[in-house]
């Protein structure tokens, strides 16, 4: 069944560029009823121009505690994966979206339909297509105006309109989507979490993904023609096979795993392997809990590893300047005196003796606690790929071990048992990531520390 995010955003100003979203409102739809919905003010980061709040309603004063779209932005790609983004004229909410996103280093894409256009070709001869005007024409009431609430629900009853008129909008026509690939093997797609490969005419790999919903997911792709490389990459696939995962952790554990194992065509950013530099702790003579970038060893646990030294330096100086860091304790500032920060008052003299090292160790402990686990040794333990499974994953000595399944009816409650089903893999910065992404949104049903 097709999936649809309808949404309408309210903004700082006309321009993507430089002005920001103050309010977004998404209303998951599947083709007969509304399925999900989130509304919610955004703070902008900078003011709003008085004209706007004129039109919009929406003050700085409403703004001050509403969340950053940095604060958001997980919620809004969970609630548009793999769905077509609707929008009333939505190059202006698409384009919004995705350039908060782009601000934030992250590519935002989705299928797109606009019901500006579909009210064109299926409703003509209307003199405005507006919202507000189509909307009075068909007799669609409008609650709250120019709020992102109130105008993305009137753009889910014209899109209800328009589906009346043509329901094929909300088929899925698997015939013809790829000349390659029957329309058997996509309905066989299983709409279950785990990861799934591309294979062009060779049966080389070229692209490896990872989905809630690897049916879903997969036609997303061969739907997807909004860039080159998308178009590129569809006409390029030959074949389908994939991995029940059950556990969306595991998915993407064995997701990134395989990119690097693999290195697909088109898997470009996430290909890389050889995290060679870490970023360490040790305590000095006087107390201070001291940060060091310094090349990997087996003696020595890093707190997180880079693939190179250039890029370790770049996120040590963003934790000095984030958490007011001494340059010079975290060996970036070499130096008899004072380091450079404390001169401009953004270090508090820990170089110096100023700062006492229990005030400034609890400043390091807080810098590094989010790139850190909390504990050495542990098992994550989630669903597994049937209703008598589970799955596991196992972090030892502060390093991803790996993961694996277990019949729950078997289980004696020790690790021992649980480390017996692990399968050993690459213990890497994104797999810590991913493992420390889980842990923060509480994605499994439980944990065990040993």
């Amino acid at each position: 069944m097709a999936k649809y995010s309808i949404i309408d955003v309210e903004t700082t100003g006309t321009s993507i560029k430089g002005e920001r979203i103050t309010e977004i409102a998404i209303f998951n739809h599947d083709g007969q009823k509304i399925t999900d919905e989130f509304v919610t003010l955004v703070n902008p980061e900078k003011r709003i121009p008085y004209r706007i709040s004129q039109i919009t309603g929406i003050t700085d004063r409403m703004l001050e505690n509403a969340p950053r779209f940095c604060e958001i932005a997980r919620k809004v790609l969970e609630m548009t994966e793999d769905s077509v983004f609707v929008a009333h004229n939505v190059g202006f909410d698409y384009g919004f979206v995705r350039e908060e996103f782009k601000n934030l280093g992250y590519r935002f894409e989705r299928n797109k339909l606009c019901t500006v256009r579909l009210s064109r070709k299926l409703i003509p001869h209307h003199s405005s297509y507006s919202l507000g005007n189509i909307c009075r024409d068909l007799g669609i009431q409008i609650f709250d105006r120019h709020r992102a609430g109130g105008d993305a629900l009137a753009t889910v009853k014209l899109f209800e309109y328009l589906l009346g008129i043509d329901p094929n909008l909300s088929k899925i026509n698997l015939k013809g989507i790829n000349s390659l690939i029957s329309e058997a093997t996509l309905r066989a797609l299983p709409e279950e979490a785990g990861v799934y490969y591309f294979y062009n005419a060779s049966h080389q790999i070229v692209y490896i993904g990872k989905s809630k919903n690897i049916h879903e997911r997969v036609l997303s792709h061969l739907y997807n023609e909004t860039t080159r490389k998308a178009v590129e990459m569809k006409l390029a696939v030959a074949d389908i096979s994939y991995e029940i995962t059950g556990s969306d952790l595991i998915a993407q554990l064995l997701e990134s795993e395989e990119i690097k194992k693999h290195k697909p065509l088109y898997n470009r950013q996430q290909r890389r392997t050889g995290f060679r530099i870490g970023l360490f702790t040790y305590f000095d003579e006087k107390g201070y809990m001291r940060l060091k970038v310094d090349k990997l060893s087996d003696g020595l646990l890093p707190v997180t590893t880079f693939n190179s030294v250039m890029m370790a330096k770049r996120a040590l100086f963003a934790l000095c300047d984030e958490y007011h860091l001494c340059q010079k304790l975290c060996g970036l500032y070499k130096t008899g005196g004072a380091c450079f920060k404390h001169g401009i008052g953004q270090c508090m003299g820990a170089c110096i003796g100023l700062e006492s090292p229990a005030d400034y160790n609890t400043r390091v402990e807080a810098a590094i606690a989010p790139i850190k686990f909390e504990h050495e040794n542990f098992f994550i333990i989630d669903k597994g790929r049937r209703s008598d499974e589970y799955s596991v994953v196992e972090v030892r000595h502060g390093a991803y071990l790996g993961f694996g399944y277990f019949d729950g009816t078997d289980f004696d409650g020790t690790a021992d048992y649980l480390h017996s089903c692990i399968h050993r893999c690459i213990d890497t910065r994104d797999a810590r990531h991913i493992i420390l992404s889980g842990l923060k949104h509480h994605e499994y049903k439980r944990l065990l520390v040993y």
